[in-house]
């Protein structure tokens, strides 16, 4: 799917696009990817560390849709990650992040249209299922943006699908960093002692992406099976002698995280190692019998009606020892 294609990454400089770009220089052979971001110091530093005559690196911000279709001429295929992400940033200053998150999705499926794109993938987050912040919110819709672009591609090529996955162990903003930082201090502030929430790696989101690549028809909602954690046994972790102070849930925040709702459930298909949300309406060819069998080692199964998928029900639960070794390897610090 990726030799000799050519690849832009939106927000090509955060923490996905960095790995993605890493990784697919090493296993493929692009014919090239195109950075594109609006931060140039990033970029010269990412210039330093990933060598390839391939890459190329764009300035540019998806609010500008003329930008974004200069960028995508002769481009296969398309991984939006750019997104304003912090939750107090965006409860703080709302249009903005509606500007980017979702204005800004709708420019990415018009330049990709336009430009005549194989396949777009958008990453979504666990906070677009049954959001209670803004953050989560505008994730939504442009989750369902990318969904029914699929309606009015027509008989275009382009194919549009999401990718939803919890927390990336150790990225900006999650508990872990702060933990480490607060270490050293011998107190970790924990907000409440009842949360949990899905982990995976960046190699880990990274792999996803690329299978489902493979996997898609457009208009899905790809989900892997990934283990939770609680945050207590984050603490446990990070450090066994250290003083808890409970601080109490923050604004927007869940006690659990959710990546498929009982609202989900009936168009939610199970599979050996992922999870997919079916679009309400087929686009053009769909079967779903076909689908459901496109491997015949892995047959899919729709799950049961109420179903949902949370971080509080999952079947899989890091232990203290599996989240050291997983801190040792994945997070600096």
């Amino acid at each position: 799917m990726l030799n000799k294609k050519s690849i832009l990454i939106t927000g090509g400089t955060g923490s996905f696009g960095k790995k993605f770009t890493e990784i697919v220089i090493k296993k493929y052979n692009p014919k090239k990817i195109v950075v594109y971001s609006r931060d140039e110091f990033k970029q010269s530093e990412m210039q330093k560390n990933i060598s390839s005559t391939k890459i190329r690196y764009f300035i540019g911000d998806v609010r500008d849709v003329d930008r974004l279709k200069l960028a995508m001429v002769d481009i296969d295929i398309v991984i939006h990650t750019a997104a304003l992400k912090q939750v107090p940033a965006t409860e703080y200053n709302p249009f903005e992040a509606v500007k980017t998150n979702v204005m800004g999705a709708q420019n990415v499926i018009d330049a990709s249209l336009q430009s005549n794109v194989s396949r777009v993938i958008a990453l979504s987050t666990d906070k677009a299922a049954a959001p209670i912040n803004l953050y989560g919110a505008t994730k939504l819709t442009s989750d369902k943006l990318f969904v029914s672009a699929n309606n009015y591609a027509g008989h275009s090529k382009t194919l549009f699908s999401v990718v939803r996955y919890g927390n990336v162990m150790g990225s900006r903003g999650s508990v872990i960093p702060s933990f480490l930082k607060d270490k050293k201090k011998n107190i970790l502030k924990i907000t409440d002692r009842r949360m949990t929430r899905f982990n995976i790696t960046l190699t880990e989101g990274v792999s996803f992406v690329i299978k489902c690549l493979d996997l898609m028809w457009g208009g899905e909602i790809f989900i892997p099976k990934i283990p939770s954690y609680k945050i207590l046994d984050v603490a446990k972790a990070i450090s066994s002698n250290a003083k808890l102070k409970f601080i109490g849930i923050r604004p927007g925040e869940k006690l659990h995280e959710e990546m498929i709702t009982t609202s989900d459930s009936p168009n939610a298909v199970e599979f050996n190692s992922y999870y997919v949300i079916l679009p309400d309406h087929k686009f053009l060819e769909w079967n779903i019998n076909k689908f459901l069998k496109k491997n015949k080692k892995d047959v899919g199964k729709f799950c049961n009606f109420g179903f949902n998928y949370s971080s509080e029900n999952n079947r899989k639960f890091l232990t203290v020892e599996n989240l050291k070794k997983l801190i040792v390897s994945n997070v600096s610090g």
